[in-house]
């Protein structure tokens, strides 16, 4: 049986433009970098990078049973969220593991938008198709029909404001006023979208979802409105190592069906009160392998699926690991005994054959610099 054909973004045209080198992620053909890894990654930190991630799945949940919907398909509480606010949640199976994580917008009183990761599309959407027995709503895939472009770094609301000032990019409320995890309706040259401030890199920054037809001219304005600016298009290779230095789980490597929350560091993601599936098994059991960060020393990074060792026995795993660009050192996440998950801990990590010392340290590994 032949492989499905990869699916498009949008933008395919624009990336082939600009030089881009692809690669199949989720059944997407993606731009993977434009120049290199190393410059889009400090791009980001110093200026702002613009990604495509027309890939993510986009979920609509309306009606007027969203909220207790939402209550009980996911891990989360959804009363207390007003229009206007995004919030972080899981997707848990029966058992407790989790199927995905998401990103929550709600954008009027009864209408929720559900972002899931690329490679969870069907999982989501069916899992939220299938919970909505005994509930006034309606669940609909709106993957196909909505673009995201993201700009991310300190020189992105600068880079808006840009647009705003050319009258471009019309706001309902000013964007000054759009904290971090909040979401505002927005027109684009006079079409329809949505701008969120929220973001996977550990920079400030924002992602405004489209209609498709609307994402090319977009994308071009962003990265002509910000090219004195040291804006630059960004890769997946990129986004991939920016989120490691910011903690931020990726599912697949930190997050899966094995994994309880609460392993993962997202126990404060659950909800405390009321019922919802997966609530059953979603404590983990005690000698559970938990979620750590390790710093190690030298200059050989570690990579997924390496052992994690201590007094010569392995304790634990690599799930994701690289060569920090800002900081200058190897960084990693990685599973550990919970006895062996205290700060300061001292792990080794087997780099084929040669055992690597390694601290374990909080997430995140960088912290964007306050502003003065």
């Amino acid at each position: 049986m032949s492989p499905s054909p990869l699916r498009s973004s949008p933008l395919e045209a624009a990336h082939e433009a600009a030089g881009a080198a692809f690669t199949d992620f989720a059944g997407y053909r993606m731009p993977v970098r434009y120049s290199s890894d190393l410059a889009e990654h400090h791009a980001v930190r110093q200026a702002a990078g613009v990604f495509d991630l027309s890939h993510m799945a986009e979920i609509g949940v309306t009606g007027p049973d969203a909220v207790p919907f939402l209550d009980h398909a996911l891990a989360g509480s959804f009363g207390a969220m007003t229009v206007g606010r995004a919030k972080y949640s899981l997707l848990l199976a029966e058992d407790g593991g989790i199927l995905d994580d998401l990103v929550v917008y709600r954008t009027d009183e009864d209408v929720f938008l559900v972002v899931a990761n690329a490679s969870n599309r069907d999982v989501a959407a069916e899992a939220l198709t299938a919970r909505v027995d005994g509930f006034d709503v309606d669940v609909s895939d709106d993957s196909d029909s909505t673009a995201l472009v993201a700009i991310q770094g300190p020189a992105a609301a600068g880079t808006l404001d840009a647009l705003v000032v050319a009258d471009r990019l019309q706001p309902e409320t000013p964007l000054d006023e759009l904290r971090y995890y909040r979401v505002l309706h927005a027109a684009f040259d006079g079409a329809e979208v949505l701008i969120a401030r929220t973001g996977y890199t550990g920079e400030d920054g924002f992602e405004i979802y489209s209609a498709p037809a609307v994402a090319g001219a977009l994308w071009d304005a962003l990265l002509e409105a910000g090219a004195d600016r040291g804006v630059v298009p960004a890769g997946l290779a990129a986004r991939d190592t920016l989120r490691l230095e910011a903690g931020m789980p990726l599912y697949g490597h930190e997050l899966g069906t094995d994994v309880r929350p609460a392993q993962a560091g997202l126990g404060r993601v659950v909800a405390t009160s009321g019922s919802f599936v997966g609530d059953a098994g979603v404590t983990p059991a005690a000698d559970a392998r938990v979620l750590v960060g390790l710093v190690t020393e030298g200059r050989r990074a570690p990579r997924a699926g390496y052992d994690v060792v201590h007094d010569g026995q392995v304790v634990g795993t690599v799930t994701s690991g690289a060569l920090s660009p800002t900081l200058g050192h190897p960084v990693a996440m990685a599973f550990v005994d919970p006895a062996l998950a205290t700060e300061g801990q001292l792990l080794h990590i087997d780099v084929r054959g040669t055992a690597i010392p390694s601290t374990v340290t909080p997430f995140p590994f960088y912290r964007r610099p306050a502003k003065g």
